[in-house]
Order: structure tokens, then C-alpha cells, then sequence
């Protein structure tokens, strides 16, 4: 129900040599304590960077990131977990469709 402390650290370690990072979903089941430790761990990570673009999607990795106070710390966050994700694969996505050309 969570990475191991392993698993955290590496992911942890890793993340600071990256540029860009988009990370949708929590580790484990962070709402519970036990099991929040590599959401945590890994939120910390993305938050500590300074020169990187991080963006968070997802409800419930945006409510980690909130619930951490980490919010003003990753370059954009996002409740839209799979609209994101469709976003960024160049999909048309029905709200924005409908919005009329400016």
C-alpha cells in the first residue's frame, strides 16, 4: 500500500537530476499515515527543486502536495490526473474544444 523506504529514496535521489517532471498519482495510500511515507518522501523531492519544471496532476497527488503545503513550491498543480495526461499527449479534450477562438 506503499513504496518502501528504499523505493523512496531512489525515487527521491533520482528526481534531482531531471529538468521536467509530471508526476500523477501518490505512492501509496497517503491519506493513511502508515502508509504515507514515499508520498511524502517523493513530494518533498519535486518540491525542493529549483530548476525544474514540475507539475502535478491528479486529485489525489495534488491533495498530498496541498495537505504537505508544497503547493507553491511545484511549477503547477492539477486536480485533472487523466485530462492532463491526455493533454499533454496533444488529445483534444471536449472543455477546451468548446471554448471559441479569442
Amino acid at each position: 500500500m506503499d513504496i518502501g523506504p528504499k523505493s523512496a529514496r531512489s525515487f527521491a535521489q533520482g528526481l534531482g537530476k531531471r529538468k521536467t517532471i509530471i508526476w500523477n498519482g501518490p505512492m501509496g495510500v497517503f491519506e493513511m499515515p502508515r502508509f504515507s511515507l514515499g508520498t511524502r518522501q517523493v513530494a518533498m523531492a519535486i518540491g525542493g527543486l529549483k530548476d525544474a519544471t514540475t507539475l502535478v496532476g491528479g486529485g489525489s497527488t495534488a491533495e498530498a502536495v496541498e495537505e504537505l503545503g508544497l503547493v507553491d513550491q511545484m511549477t503547477h498543480v492539477s486536480t485533472g490526473g487523466g485530462a492532463s495526461l491526455e493533454f499533454l499527449e496533444g488529445k483534444e479534450l471536449p472543455g477546451i474544444a468548446a471554448l471559441p477562438d479569442a
